[in-house]
């Protein structure tokens, strides 16, 4: 993800993610699927288990669930700390928080990033409620349970914290200037929940959406200083008329 591009520093693309689309794409039905491993989640499965002795159950995770049209068993709370189904990292909001607050105050990370990104996950989630609730989307479609999920629960289920968190803000290929952060956040966290909703076969779109809003970071940079040069020099000649 980096040597291709020139080394450390020059690369357009978050290597991390570029790794796991190419192993994504190349080995699908090794890395994706609805179903994953969860330590702890015995005392959950009780009655599953019948009293067997057992490290982890095996239970389909939230957007999977989702995906399919069926009712979810976890709580806010579940989701928020993290005691649901879900990839290594992912599962547990709090502990993302804890780490984003991190990034901000060791100024690794931006918090403009990360609260664009979440508020144009929201705006897209309000839209999608907005269809749902204006009846212009039949209940029998595949894409209408992710719709009418609550605009704000997209921010606590799925991989969408831990990309925004932690890949979004990769310092080398995310946007370098302010108003450019801004810019790029928001419609990360838009083309995630949109990607995420209309892509059954993959129900989760951070990782698409970051790796293609970093193809697009030096475009948004450039109209963006752009657009400051062009007002400095009506400042220039205003001063000067």
């Amino acid at each position: 993800g980096k040597e291709v591009f020139g080394g450390t520093g020059m690369n357009i693309l978050n290597p991390a993610l570029t790794i796991r689309a190419f192993l994504f794409f190349a080995y699908p039905t090794w890395m994706s699927g609805d179903k994953v491993w969860v330590h702890g989640a015995v005392e959950r499965a009780q009655e599953i288990a019948s009293g067997a002795n057992v490290d982890a159950i095996s239970g389909e995770t939230i957007l999977g669930s989702l995906a399919q049209g069926k009712e979810l068993v976890y709580s806010v709370w579940d989701m928020f700390y993290g005691f649901i189904p879900g990839s290594v990292g992912e599962t547990s909001t709090l502990l993302i928080l804890l780490g984003g607050l991190f990034l901000i105050f060791t100024k690794i990370g931006s918090w403009r990033i990360m609260l664009s990104a979440s508020l144009g996950a929201l705006a897209m989630g309000l839209i999608f409620n907005g269809i749902v609730n204006a009846g212009w989307i039949a209940q029998g479609s595949k894409f209408y349970a992710l719709m009418s999920t609550p605009y704000w629960q997209h921010l606590l289920i799925g991989g969408f914290a831990f990309g925004v968190v932690y890949m979004a803000t990769d310092p080398v290929t995310a946007s370098q200037t302010t108003k450019g952060k801004w810019i790029y956040g928001f419609l990360i966290g838009f083309m995630s929940i949109m990607i995420r909703v209309f892509n059954p076969a993959y129900p989760e779109g951070v990782m698409l959406a970051i790796l293609l809003m970093n193809v697009f970071a030096p475009t948004i940079d450039h109209y963006v200083v752009k657009g400051n040069i062009k007002k400095r020099l009506k400042r220039l000649k205003a001063k000067t008329a």
